[in-house]
C-alpha cells in the first residue's frame, strides 16, 4: 500500500467511523432528568393530589430551567398510586399509572383522573415496583429520583422498606420522601429513615394548605399567546387528534386554578423541553426530517392531504417559525411575570405546601449532579 492510499485509509475511518460504537463515542447524548412520583390516594390524601394537580407545572418548570455541558436535558416523569382500597391486594393496593415519558401534558390528565379511597399504604412495596419496573437511565451522571408522598407509617406491608431503598441507591436512584403531616411524627414513622438510607430528603408537608397562586398583570396576555401557540401544532396519526385534545384539555384543567396557574403550564410549553414528537410534525420533523417524506397521507390533517412534499415542508417550516415566535415572545411576558412574582412572596411566608418543599430538594440533587440552573 502507497503512502497516499494509506492516508487517504486512515482519513476514512477518521471521517466514516467503522462501528456503530464508533459513532456513539462521537455523538454527545442528552442527558436526563427523570422523577417517578408515588402518591398515597387513600381516603385521606385529597389535599395531597388536588397540590400535585395544581403544582405540576410549576416544578418541571424549573426542572426546565436546567442545563448540562451546554444543553436543556430531557425531563421524563412517571407515575404511580398506592394505598387505595379500589386497588388489587395481591398487587399491594399499587397502580404503575404512567411508565416514565416526556408526555407530561399525559401526566396531566393522569393526575386530574385520581379519587382517593381507604386502603393500606405500602412504601416498600411501591418503591420495590417503581425501582424494577421503570425504564431508568444507566447513565449514573443523569439525575434518577423517586419522590414518595403518604401520612401513614413507612414500613408497613410484606417488602421491607430498608431492602427497597438499599435496591433502588444501588441504581443510583435517590429517595425523597414527604410526609404528609407533623414533622416529628414522620422521623418516628421512619420517612426520614428512608431518604437517609438512598441519600435523598426528607421533607414534610400539610395538606391542608392552600397552594396561593399568584396573579400578574401579564397573565391574559401569556394566556392569549398560549392560545396562538396551540394553533401551531399539526397533529398526525392515529393519536394526534387524541393528543391534540388532550394539549387543550390540560390548559383548561390547569386554568381551573387560575389564570397564574395556567401561565405557569404556558410558560413551560414554551420551553424546550415541551415537545410533542409523538403527534404533532412541527416537534416530529425537527428530530427526524425524514418524517415529511415518509408519513402516509391518511395520516396526515385535511389541510395536508392534498400537498406534495415541497409544499409539505413549507407549511409545516412557516408553523415552527410561527411557534417559536410566539414562544419567544411568552418567554419575554413571563421573565417580566416572574420578576413580579417575587416581589409579591417577600410579603408572604412560603407554604410547606409540595412544590416548595420537593423544588428544593431536586434542586439540590441536580446540582450534586451537575446540572446548572
Amino acid at each position: 500500500m502507497s503512502k497516499l492510499t494509506a492516508l487517504i485509509v486512515s482519513f476514512c475511518f477518521m471521517v466514516f467511523p467503522s462501528s456503530k460504537q464508533d459513532l456513539q463515542e462521537q455523538t454527545t447524548e442528552k442527558s436526563k432528568i427523570q422523577v417517578a412520583l408515588l402518591l398515597d390516594t387513600s381516603s385521606s390524601m385529597d389535599g395531597l393530589i388536588e397540590q400535585a394537580k395544581s403544582q405540576l407545572w410549576k416544578m418541571v418548570n424549573e426542572l426546565a430551567t436546567t442545563k448540562k455541558d451546554g444543553q436543556t436535558p430531557d425531563i421524563e416523569i412517571a407515575l404511580y398510586e398506592y394505598g387505595n382500597s379500589g386497588l388489587s391486594k395481591g398487587e399491594g393496593y399499587i397502580r404503575q399509572i404512567s411508565k416514565l415519558t416526556s408526555d407530561l401534558d399525559l401526566i396531566s390528565e393522569k393526575l386530574f383522573q385520581l379519587k382517593t379511597g381507604g386502603g393500606e399504604e405500602y412504601c416498600g412495596y411501591v418503591i420495590k415496583d417503581a425501582t424494577a419496573d421503570l425504564e431508568w437511565t444507566k447513565n449514573n451522571d443523569d439525575l434518577k429520583i423517586i419522590v414518595i408522598a403518604g401520612n401513614e407509617s413507612f414500613n408497613q406491608g410484606p417488602v421491607d422498606y430498608k431492602i427497597s431503598c438499599k435496591t433502588a441507591i444501588e441504581n443510583g436512584i435517590m429517595i425523597n420522601t414527604i410526609h404528609c403531616g407533623d414533622y416529628d411524627t414522620g422521623i418516628q414513622q421512619f420517612w426520614k429513615d428512608g431518604a437517609d438510607l438512598t441519600d435523598g430528603k426528607y421533607m414534610n408537608i400539610s395538606t391542608n394548605d392552600r397552594v396561593v397562586h399568584i396573579p400578574t398583570p401579564f397573565d391574559d396576555k401569556i394566556l392569549e399567546l398560549n392560545k396562538k401557540l396551540n394553533s401551531t401544532y399539526i397533529s398526525y396519526g392515529k393519536e394526534g387528534k387524541v393528543a391534540a385534545a388532550r394539549q387543550e384539555m390540560q390548559d383548561d384543567n390547569a386554568s381551573s386554578y387560575g389564570a397564574a396557574n395556567a401561565r405557569t403550564r404556558a410558560s413551560f410549553k414554551a420551553k424546550k423541553s415541551y415537545s410533542n414528537a409523538q403527534w404533532d410534525l412541527v416537534d416530529a420533523s425537527a428530530e427526524d426530517e425524514a418524517i415529511l417524506e415518509e408519513v402516509e397521507e391518511e395520516a396526515l390533517p385535511e389541510e395536508m392531504k392534498n400537498m406534495n412534499k415541497d409544499q409539505r415542508k413549507e407549511y409545516v417550516e412557516g408553523k415552527r417559525t410561527e411557534r417559536e415566535n410566539i414562544k419567544k415572545e411568552i418567554r419575554e411576558y413571563d421573565e417580566k411575570a416572574q420578576a413580579f412574582v417575587t416581589e409579591k412572596r417577600k410579603e408572604n411566608s412560603e407554604t410547606q405546601t409540595l412544590d416548595n418543599v420537593l423544588i428544593e430538594a431536586v434542586k439540590a440533587q441536580a446540582k450534586s449532579k451537575q446540572f446548572d440552573f
